[in-house]
């Protein structure tokens, strides 16, 4: 008498996705995504952004 178990699919495993199924194990890709999509849509905003950023890090982190 053979006895099969089965596996239940570990949540680290991957599955193949349809296109327009949302894959909910992948927030980053969905966050960085998005992010594309609003530079791309929005570009003196993500660069206004990025400047305020990078004023406050130097500013917050300056040497002396």
């Amino acid at each position: 008498m053979s006895s099969t178990t089965t596996q239940a699919p570990s949540k680290r495993e991957s599955r193949p996705v349809s296109k327009g199924e949302h894959d909910p194990w992948q927030p980053l890709d969905d966050l960085v995504a998005s992010l594309r999509n609003y530079v791309r849509e929005e570009p003196d905003v993500a660069a206004c952004i990025c400047l305020g950023v990078g004023f406050i890090l130097g500013w917050k982190l300056k040497p002396w």
